[in-house]
């Protein structure tokens, strides 16, 4: 076994996650960059968007479980890429994850880290192939492939390399073999551009040399320009089939096989990843009904999603986004409430239930407005709601911004001063000053011991949190709760929002402080909501 925090021989865990930061941040940066490359298997203009949000699926779902167990992080995080594989390559991306994080989890503490990682390059290159019904070179495969060989080339050269260079040097073979792809697949040639998904590849095997050396990939040429792809009329659905199909289906291994043959005889572009009865399967096929009987067949199909390349593309152009909508996260029914009832499309959040990027993403396009403002109401959630409002607005041509709420009441604060009739700007610019006055606070109790700012804690106790951190250790949620009620009030303020949680569905402790504010503090005005938010029996907000 290998030491606590250690992965393998010697990777540690800390490396791994930081690679999946900066590969999630790398392929966002080029997500527009790869989308523009797309015209193979069909110029849908989505791969560095598919490989993106397959990525960031699997980083979310570590990020959200919290886990500390090396077996456990990487248990989530292959789960996390199979749930969250979106497209082609993001499911061939899944199982590539999938192939080496396992081969990096079963390493023995005697083998070298740089044996480790050439093995698991060339399991992911396998994998890849394996999972693709009908392989073809010139594509994310062969560019995977190639970064494999000359791994383990370099190993048989010299059995005592080290792993940075074994993936500095499939680095360089991965962007050598993408310069290829034109010259083995005639569509790229005749678009004028190379392979999408190994250009995604490239970014993560980039990514991974970084989180591992701190060396950026080589900088573009001076004069280097990325070739845009060249599209003819009809190109998207031009012999080939019209709709794409994607299910995760619960299926027994045995019975895959069987679900492989009877898809690949209705279309093309197969893709059946997974293992261990859940599955995640991908076809382009003409009769949309037959592809998912025969999921039907194999075991139960759920999640379906099926696209219509043409009406994909029509609608992008056709579809008329008007007016001003509002996106937010709610922690818990109550609030969820709240926020609808003001008008907001709400998505579901808070401890525990974080949205993913994707999420927040089909919660912006689906809309239906020109002008979006998200809230995204949690520290954690910001980042998420910055990237998917990054994504929107480029896809889809229309405006998004986050203002960065941390908390539920902020986001109350924010919406109760929105107003359709400003300009963009100037609504964007009041909800957002709305919401930094706001001073807020939350009453909780520890879940483990712990050092906080006021001292100590064990499970159990009463903490007191003002502007994210806990600045009161007590026993008594009342007691607690007058004193970050106290110290919000000692700045000034007119008025206080309480919002009583899952805990106190009786809503006891929000009187409570209700009765004793018109005691202490009669000049101030008082509002008290059901929020129905898990973990905090009390959020408050003094405006």
């Amino acid at each position: 076994m290998s030491e606590p925090g250690t992965v393998g021989s010697g990777i540690q865990l800390a490396t791994v996650l930081r690679f999946v930061d900066i590969a999630v941040d790398a392929l966002a940066g080029a997500r527009e960059e790869i989308d523009a490359l797309n015209v193979y298997p069909v110029p849908d203009g989505d791969t560095g968007t598919n490989m993106y949000l397959t990525m960031a699926a699997a980083r979310d779902a570590v990020k959200e479980n919290g886990l500390t167990d090396r077996d456990a992080v990487f248990e989530v995080f292959t789960r996390g890429a199979l749930l969250g594989a979106r497209g082609n390559s993001g499911v061939i991306l899944s199982e590539m994850l999938r192939a080496i994080i396992r081969r990096i989890a079963a390493a023995q503490p005697e083998e070298r880290n740089a044996v480790v990682m050439v093995d698991a390059l060339r399991r992911a290159a396998e994998a890849s192939y394996a999972a693709v019904g009908t392989p073809v070179e010139g594509t994310m495969l062969s560019v995977g492939r190639a970064a494999a060989d000359a791994a383990a080339e370099l190993l048989a050269t010299d059995p005592n390399v080290r792993s940075r260079d074994v993936l500095a040097v499939s680095a360089r073979a991965a962007r050598e073999a993408l310069a290829r792809t034109p010259d083995q697949l005639q569509t790229l040639k005749d678009a004028g551009v190379v392979d999408a998904g190994g250009r995604g590849v490239v970014v993560i095997l980039d990514a991974a040399e970084t989180a591992l050396t701190g060396k950026r990939p080589p900088k573009v040429e001076p004069g280097h320009r990325i070739p845009q792809p060249v599209h003819r009329e009809g190109d998207l659905v031009a012999g080939g089939p019209a709709y794409e199909v994607m299910y995760l289906l619960d299926a027994p291994d045995d019975a895959i096989a069987g679900l492989r043959t009877r898809l690949a005889a209705l279309g093309d572009s197969l893709v059946v990843v997974g293992g261990e009865g859940l599955w995640n399967v991908h076809v382009h096929v003409d009769d949309v009904g037959a592809a998912i009987e025969a999921g039907i067949a194999a075991g139960r199909p759920h999640r379906v999603r099926v696209t219509h390349f043409a009406e994909q593309v029509a609608a992008r152009e056709r579809f008329a986004r008007v007016g001003r909508a509002i996106v937010a996260v709610a922690a818990g029914p109550g609030l969820a409430s709240l926020f609808e009832e003001a008008g907001a499309v709400v998505v579901r959040g808070g401890p525990g239930h974080r949205p993913s990027t994707g999420m927040l993403l089909e919660a912006i396009e689906h809309c239906g407005a020109q002008e979006v403002v998200v809230l995204p109401n949690d520290p954690d959630t910001v980042r998420t709601a910055q990237v998917a409002a990054s994504t929107a607005e480029t896809d889809h041509d229309m405006r998004v911004a986050v203002i960065p709420t941390t908390a539920q009441v902020e986001g109350l604060a924010a919406l109760a001063v929105h107003e359709q009739g400003r300009t963009f700007d100037q609504d964007v610019l009041e909800m957002t000053a709305t919401a930094r006055h706001a001073r807020q606070g939350a009453v909780t109790i520890a879940a483990r011991q712990a050092m906080t700012m006021a001292g100590p804690c064990e499970p159990g106790d009463v903490l007191g949190a003002i502007g994210g951190d806990f600045v009161v250790v007590g026993d008594d949620l009342t007691t607690v709760a007058r004193e970050v009620l106290g110290r919000l009030l000692g700045g000034g303020g007119e008025m206080v929002t309480l919002v009583s949680g899952e805990d106190d569905p009786e809503g006891t402790l929000a009187r409570e402080c209700a009765d004793w504010l018109e005691e202490s503090h009669p000049t101030v005005d008082v509002v008290v909501y059901d929020g129905g938010q898990e973990r905090y029996p009390l959020l408050v907000a003094v405006e």
